[in-house]
């Protein structure tokens, strides 16, 4: 319905959604059950890849030809995935400083940075979308990391719902360190706010990240959500970012992993694309072919490039469906907020909303209030 994963190559990449999927929950037990895990995870990893990205910067301003070819220059320069990785490691280590008290982590006044360094997460996102809107209105355009991507309504839906989503967030002042100190505890971001994010980043990842979607888009979300459903209530938030930082960082270094080429290759037989293509690798070809591009190089001149849909055929339905099903949600839970608060006299973004849930009662059970 979403993805082309049927064929000759479906074994694969089911089966490689499987081990990204378990890997991100594996990685995430490591980073959060000990300050050590953590720190290596958050801090010393993202030292050494801080090193490595400069390096590489460095090597491609000098005409340095390993880094001219050096995959991260070559198909992860665009500035929203670094943003994307420094601001969901900033979150994890923030969440860390709040769970085991450290320094201003143990501050009243510090308790919103979760909300604060959320928000500003999703208006990346929100920007994106608005950005492939503008950049390729009902046609295709070429993003600096090869990627053909399909602007339209669908980017402007789910970056208003991406907005909305932020004032959906609740009780910003009520996050607490859980009793064993494995979890920074957000009680009232309950199974409401994790289902209508969830929808929304979904729909984010298949309007602007189209041919990675499978992977961020299936996989990232389920691994924090599988967790807090399961054994981590009250954690969702902080499984999200762990995950998320550790995805980035992984994809930042390794993004052939699930790359397709000019020449409408891919490196590995896992790479999935959605049906947006409709010809799978086929319409690749098509659209270099098309925008007058050969080889296998993209150049900075590249950049940019429209292609109209009546030369190339695009399939934007599901990214349309998945983008309305985001903002209506999103206005659903936004209106219900509003409701409660209402009948309550309360402060939705001070006091919490979802108190009568279960899944709120198992979180504030874990917190170390």
């Amino acid at each position: 319905m979403f993805f082309q994963v049927y064929g000759e190559h479906a074994l694969s990449q089911w089966g490689m959604l499987l081990v990204v999927l378990l890997g991100l929950i594996l990685f995430n037990e490591f980073a959060r059950r000990t300050k050590a895990g953590g720190i290596i995870t958050f801090l010393v990893i993202p030292l050494a890849l801080t090193i490595y990205f400069l390096s590489i910067w460095i090597g491609v301003r000098t005409g340095k030809q390993w880094a001219l070819e050096n995959q991260t220059h070559v198909y992860m320069q665009g500035w929203f995935h670094y943003a994307k990785l420094y601001a969901a490691t900033a979150g994890c280590i923030g969440f860390m400083m709040i769970k085991y008290k450290w320094g201003i982590g143990a501050k009243h006044w510090f308790k919103p940075f979760p909300f604060v360094i959320v928000a500003i997460n999703i208006l990346i996102a929100c920007a994106s979308d608005f950005e492939s809107a503008a950049m390729g209105w009902n046609k295709w355009w070429l993003t600096s990391e090869g990627v053909w991507q399909y602007g339209g309504w669908h980017n402007v839906m789910n970056g208003v719902a991406g907005i909305l989503n932020i004032f959906c967030m609740t009780a910003w002042w009520n996050v607490y360190a859980s009793k064993d100190k494995k979890d920074m505890i957000w009680a009232d971001m309950t199974w409401v706010y994790i289902l209508i994010y969830d929808i929304w980043n979904f729909a984010y990842t298949y309007n602007c990240l189209p041919t990675h979607s499978w992977y961020c888009g299936v996989a990232l979300l389920l691994a924090p959500t599988i967790a807090a459903l399961g054994w981590n209530r009250g954690g969702w938030i902080q499984n999200r970012a762990n995950t998320l930082a550790i995805w980035c960082m992984f994809a930042q270094v390794f993004p052939l992993f699930q790359e397709t080429f000019m020449n409408g290759k891919q490196w590995f037989s896992w790479a999935t694309l959605p049906v947006l293509y409709p010809e799978g690798v086929g319409t690749v070809e098509k659209l270099y072919a098309t925008a007058g591009f050969v080889g296998d190089k993209l150049t900075p001149e590249m950049v940019g490039t429209t292609v109209s849909a009546a030369d190339v055929a695009a399939n934007p339905s599901m990214m349309i469906f998945i983008s309305a099903l985001a903002l209506i949600t999103n206005v659903i839970a936004l209106g219900y907020i509003i409701y409660v608060s209402k009948k309550r006299h309360i402060n939705p973004y001070k006091e919490d909303v979802f108190i009568n849930q279960k899944y709120y009662k198992d979180a504030m059970a874990r917190a170390d209030v």
